[in-house]
């Protein structure tokens, strides 16, 4: 029932302004009270005084006896609102206008009287007779008695019948007096509160719509929150949190939708590759085993080199797809120091050297002057040196040329790759760095579309780095990245 905010703040209302309403009764009853006690005492103050004079109760300073009995019958039939008690030194009753068995006390406590006499603050509070646990405002007077010993005349100002009486009215008037404040207190404050808490939930509501919409169309449909410049609140930071995750997990669904593509591709790719290659080599193997004798020994010796390429190259591939899919890990660690990469560079070249020799290619390396030492993991940019400058040899032709520039930058040192082989048509160059793309007219097409330059983009990146590439077909092409300077201190 109460599951709502709407209900729960309704809720709360509702108990809140009867707690005030309480709060308000209580304070404005004791308020009264206190008010009444102090009005009553202070028109009253004088009333014991002029009784003992008024009604001539002292004669030639003796207390006259049968005036004192007159009194008190008097007052008990025109004003039972007042009893009157005639009290010793002590504070003890000697006499009293009430009919027997109403007084409960023997004595009075005489401080408050005291206090009364030295005109102490109203309202004060003294025993009642007739109630050990009440106190009741009163006027006193002091006076003598026949033997010359001090008396008071003690009067309470408002009695048993008089508290009776008002007790009856107070009730019922304190009863509707309640009712009717927590009655309005609730229909005003409830009305203006379910007003102001529908304002605020409305939004909460459609806010929740939303949400709901969005979780129910499978996180695709492009819901978004509206928002209100005007409005700043929490509401509208929960709106704006809500954009945010849409955005967030629709990117991560288009991105787990790309590599879920990605993904089949490359399963379709590498058993493209390793099909190819497999199935060569164990035609030639089967050839071998079913024709040997028929075959000269030249003739088996090349069956046996064509099986052994294959082999290579399915050896080749299977240990680039294992790298890419390390470098993909993301605790790989990288083994940065500083190192020149100059001397990096003429390494791997000495290494291409004879290969470049006889497929008929010159490879040059053209440093700049003065370059600084870099920071970076050195197996991995051999890595990529390597890759670059076997893609290269693979897609140059003979008499042709492969040259490696290094030249000093603001931040580090360019490093280039390049060949006067077949180039890269203009569309293929944003997707040369794909596993396994094939371009359509095969300008560099080789025995297999690898995964060299996907290996040597991903270890770039991993360096806070990207790698470019630049081409016309027929005119070659260029693979440049760049290595951060070493920090001074390294």
């Amino acid at each position: 029932m109460f599951r709502t905010l709407f209900a729960k703040l309704a809720m709360s209302l509702m108990l809140l302004l009867a707690g005030i309403g309480l709060l308000y009764i209580l304070l404005s009853t004791s308020i009264t009270r206190h008010y009444q006690q102090e009005f009553v005492q202070s028109l009253n103050s004088d009333l014991a005084a002029n009784l003992v004079t008024g009604r001539n109760l002292l004669r030639d300073g003796v207390l006259d006896q049968d005036a004192l009995k007159e009194t008190f019958h008097h007052y008990m039939m025109v004003n039972p609102d007042i009893e009157i008690y005639l009290l010793d030194g002590n504070g003890r009753i000697l006499s009293y206008s009430a009919e027997p068995g109403l007084v409960k006390r023997e004595h009075v406590d005489l401080s408050p009287v005291q206090n009364f006499l030295s005109g102490g603050e109203f309202p004060l509070l003294g025993d009642d007779p007739r109630n050990y646990e009440r106190s009741k405002v009163f006027s006193a007077t002091r006076f003598s008695l026949n033997d010359g010993s001090p008396a008071y005349l003690y009067v309470v100002l408002r009695g048993q019948e008089y508290e009776r009486i008002e007790q009856l009215f107070q009730n019922n008037f304190l009863f509707q007096l309640s009712a009717a404040a927590l009655l309005a207190s609730l229909i005003v404050g409830l009305l203006f509160g379910l007003i102001l808490f529908r304002l605020l939930t409305r939004r909460l509501n459609r806010l929740t719509g939303l949400m709901q919409r969005f979780g129910e169309s499978d996180f695709i449909e492009p819901i978004r929150w509206p928002g209100d410049t005007r409005r700043r609140d929490e509401i509208e930071s929960l709106g704006d949190s809500f954009n945010n995750m849409a955005e967030r997990i629709q990117e991560q669904l288009e991105k787990l939708k790309k590599q879920d593509s990605q993904r089949r591709e490359l399963v379709a790719n590498v058993s493209h590759d390793l099909r190819t290659p497999l199935a060569a080599l164990h035609g030639y193997i089967e050839t071998l085993q079913l024709k040997a004798d028929a075959f000269d020994a030249e003739t088996r010796s090349s069956y046996l080199q064509t099986a052994l390429q294959h082999s290579t190259r399915l050896t080749r591939l299977v240990d680039e797809l294992f790298e890419l899919a390390k470098l993909d890990a993301t605790d790989a660690p990288l083994q940065t120091e500083p190192f020149a990469a100059a001397e990096l560079a003429q390494d791997i070249i000495q290494k291409f050297q004879l290969q470049a020799e006889q497929k008929g290619v010159q490879l040059k390396l053209d440093v700049g002057d003065s370059l600084p030492f870099v920071e970076g993991d050195i197996a991995l940019i051999e890595r990529v040196l390597v890759n670059l400058i076997s893609n290269a040899l693979q897609h140059t032709p003979e008499g042709g040329t492969i040259t490696v520039s290094l030249r000093q930058e603001d931040s580090g040192v360019r490093i280039q790759v390049e060949d006067t082989g077949s180039g890269i048509p203009e569309k293929d160059l944003g997707k040369v760095f794909e596993r396994f793309y094939r371009g359509d007219n095969g300008a560099r097409s080789g025995e297999h579309a690898g995964l060299g330059l996907a290996i040597a983009r991903h270890i770039v990146r991993l360096h806070g780095g990207v790698i470019g590439v630049s081409s016309e077909v027929g005119q070659g092409a260029r693979f440049a990245f760049s290595l951060h300077n070493s920090p001074p201190d390294a």
